[in-house]
């Protein structure tokens, strides 16, 4: 009981984060996603480089709606991008790597620069 007790404890030390705990820092404002980045530069999981790429492509698309907030469309995407985050927040959270629908997989396959 005890050996499990220390394993577990083990599993969770931040010496070597775990691809979950980076995957959630990475949906942590930009700065987090700055730091998700560089921790899995040292010690890359799947699964967070799968949701930083993900993570990438929603600032990108933040940063067009503040590009376009004289206009109303910069409005509506705003919103968009920020329930997308949500949702992306959420699966991440679950240990799912699956996110938006048709952009995530294009995320995949533009940003593979940040493997």
């Amino acid at each position: 009981m005890c050996t499990e007790f220390t394993t577990m404890l083990n599993s969770y030390s931040m010496d070597n984060p775990s691809g979950k705990t980076k995957a959630i820092i990475a949906y942590i404002t930009f700065v987090g996603l700055l730091i998700a980045y560089f921790m899995n530069k040292d010690n890359p999981h799947e699964f967070s480089t799968w949701h930083i790429k993900n993570m990438f492509g929603l600032v990108l698309i933040l940063f067009i709606s503040v590009a376009l907030k004289e206009y109303s469309i910069g409005f509506y995407i705003y919103w968009v991008s920020f329930v997308l985050w949500i949702i992306s927040l959420i699966l991440a959270l679950s240990n799912k790597k699956r996110g938006i629908p048709y952009l995530s997989e294009k995320f995949q396959t533009w940003f593979t620069f940040l493997d």
